[in-house]
């Protein structure tokens, strides 16, 4: 079961095709498995086709927004599981069925990193799969900007609490954090990096210089 999720501002970005393409497919991992979300996001798109109906256009004003984000917050939940459909999922189309296989690359200690920027041209912030090691403590680190992380396999635990498979969260330059792998097997996670992370540890501030 899914904790932490997506805030109604980043739902709403969804909702409106707004967001870019690693962001959308964040999102819609966790979308696949939050049934709590999804019934906000079909509120969304229902409030969006009313008002796209709409003539003339309708202006949005502060308490409106308010209003509709409170809306937003009070979408009853579906309890209806996602059918599993018999295509490629998003993530068996981009990286295939074994995640595990793939060829990481030994970063730091217990981290390994694959670099999948590639795989989304024209967009500025990095892509990147990052593996910590069942048991294992990735170094202290701050974000010199944003980092948007889903977990696709595992679990891991820091300052913020436990985040388990698919759940969402956002960490900015004022987050500090220390995550720890938890369970029996790694901890793998998909984050978009708008700028290089930056380790605050003794020796890791030696590194900083090297880290992208």
């Amino acid at each position: 079961m899914t904790r932490h999720h997506p805030d109604s501002l980043s739902l709403m970005e969804y909702s409106a095709g707004n967001l870019s393409e690693p962001h959308a497919l964040c999102i819609k991992l966790h979308l696949d498995q939050c049934p709590h979300c999804r019934s906000r996001v079909d509120t969304l798109n229902s409030l969006g086709a009313v008002m796209m109906d709409q003539q003339p256009k309708v202006t949005v004003s502060e308490t409106s927004f308010a209003q509709l984000l409170a809306r937003i917050d009070e979408a009853p939940e579906s309890n209806t599981p996602m059918v599993e459909s018999p295509r490629l999922s998003p993530l068996q189309k981009l990286l295939g069925d074994d995640i595990n296989a793939l060829p990481w690359k030994r970063q730091l200690g217990d981290v390994s990193v694959l670099d999948i920027s590639e795989k989304f041209p024209g967009q500025e912030e990095r892509v990147v799969l990052q593996k910590l090691v069942a048991g294992g403590k990735a170094p202290a680190h701050t974000h010199r900007g944003t980092e948007t992380t889903i977990v696709l396999q595992g679990a891991f635990s820091d300052v913020k609490g436990v985040f388990n498979q698919w759940d969402f969260v956002v960490l900015t330059d004022e987050d500090v954090h220390k995550p720890v792998a938890i369970g029996h097997e790694d901890c793998i996670t998909l984050s978009i990096l708008s700028a290089p992370l930056k380790l605050t540890g003794t020796f890791g501030r030696l590194l900083n210089p090297f880290m992208r």
